[in-house]
């Protein structure tokens, strides 16, 4: 990336540096254990205030003798290659070194990747952005932005998150956040290529949630949908019967549902006013309907259904789509009632419902994967919840299958202890002698 002389002092804060020609010579050294060519030269580091200081350092070239031993003329052009990247240092080659301000690298990756746009269209959703810029303007920026890339410790960064989140998903989006400026600091040639990622050596440890992930009872469920109504009651019956996302049902228009077939096309959402993509490429999937199919035909005859129309639209005759939030007060307000209200259900909560039910009725992780539109089965098994009643059930049919066979092993000692004696052995029990090979002396 081509950057000016302004640029780059923007970049850096205003950094100057010297400009210092080295030639020092090349020594041999044959008083410790070993003959090895070496020379000393002087190198600037960086310091708090922003200035640099001049370090005496001590560089090994190679052997001077042995096998792989070095001439004195092959041990000067090493030497060269060597002060060639500390001599008349510019600008732009120590900001390639990480002298970059972290607060400065967020301005630029908040401009070419969070808010980016292409073709009309932003890089990230908006949900994403969002998130991504209330993590960058309160949380990384205030602590991290006056740094320097180069001088952000992994052990401090790993502190600060212990310290200042309050969950492991926190913890686990900052830490990514960060990661990315690093990414991309990489290619655009603030941060030397192949040097590791900072953030690559922060570790949070094992995921762990401030609440509970449980989800609604068979019988809870049944309870709280006897209080909803439409069309609450048919997003949250879609939600269960397909495990679509809350934001792809309120997606949906018209021309996405097949009524022939009873089938619904995820082909996009809508997060709170939001059109745009699902939420990933695996999520573009046809779903089906089952017994909800005949509500929906007849929700599109009373509603006179046309191809781009919303199904569920506002009713205030702005023709817009529902909001994600009023389907989750509905759904809280019934469940309280029921008693069966906990913090963090929600749509989302009935998405784990449908992903855990699904294997319980025989299908496998695969498929409930496929179904739910996620990118790895391995995500899959996160929302799978194993209730009490399924481990019992589960407990009962091992249970069920050891005591039948316990029952069968019996069955056949007993069949064996009522086969009859043979005449021989009843006549050796009458005489008093024993049955069976005789030894013949």
């Amino acid at each position: 990336m081509l950057l000016n002389d302004g640029n780059l002092q923007a970049l850096t804060g205003g950094l100057r540096l010297k400009i210092r020609i080295q030639h020092p010579g090349v020594h041999e050294r044959t008083d410790r254990g070993g003959s090895y060519w070496y020379f000393r030269y002087w190198e600037d580091a960086l310091q708090a205030d922003g200035t640099t200081k001049a370090i005496r350092k001590f560089n090994t070239i190679g052997p001077s003798k042995g096998d792989n031993r070095l001439t004195k003329k092959q041990a000067e052009v090493e030497r060269d290659k060597f002060l060639a990247k500390i001599n008349k240092p510019t600008v732009q080659e120590k900001v390639a070194d990480g002298l970059a301000l972290f607060g400065r690298m967020v301005e630029k990756y908040r401009a070419a990747h969070v808010e980016a746009e292409v073709a009309g269209r932003f890089l990230l959703a908006k949900p994403t952005r969002e998130k991504y810029v209330i993590h960058l303007e309160q949380r990384i920026v205030p602590k991290w932005g006056t740094r320097r890339l180069c001088e952000i410790n992994p052990d401090e960064v790993q502190q600060w998150l212990f310290e200042t989140c309050e969950s492991w998903h926190m913890m686990n989006d900052l830490r990514g956040i960060m990661s990315g400026i690093y990414t991309k600091a990489e290619e655009w040639g603030y941060w030397p290529e192949g040097r590791r990622n900072p953030m690559s050596r922060v570790k949070i440890g094992e995921k762990w949630t401030v609440r509970p992930e449980r989800i609604l009872t068979e019988d809870e469920t049944v309870k709280v949908l006897a209080r909803l109504s439409d069309p609450n009651l048919l997003i949250i019956e879609t939600a269960l019967a397909t495990g679509a996302r809350i934001s792809e049902i309120l997606g949906l228009t018209w021309q996405h549902l097949d009524l022939n077939e009873g089938v619904i096309r995820i082909v996009q959402r809508n997060w709170r006013g939001d059109i745009d993509d699902p939420k990933s490429k695996t999520s573009k999937r046809p779903l089906t309907l089952g017994n909800l199919a005949d509500r929906y035909r007849v929700k599109a005859t009373a509603d006179k259904a046309q191809p781009d129309k919303w199904i569920f639209a506002r009713t205030d005759g702005s023709g817009l789509p529902l909001w994600d939030s009023g389907v989750r007060q509905a759904l809280k307000k019934a469940a309280a009632a029921e008693g069966c209200d906990f913090p963090g259900l929600g749509p989302h909560s009935l998405r784990r419902a449908y992903i855990t039910w699904v294997q319980e009725a025989g299908g496998s992780s695969i498929e409930a994967s496929k179904m739910a539109g996620h990118s790895t089965v391995r995500m899959t098994e996160g929302y799978t919840k194993i209730q009490l009643n399924r481990q019992a059930d589960l407990t009962r049919r091992i249970q069920d299958k050891l005591a039948s066979a316990g029952e069968k092993l019996s069955g056949e000692h007993e069949a064996v202890s009522e086969i009859p004696a043979s005449p021989t052995a009843k006549f050796a029990e009458l005489d008093g002698t024993v049955a069976g090979p005789q030894t013949i002396h």
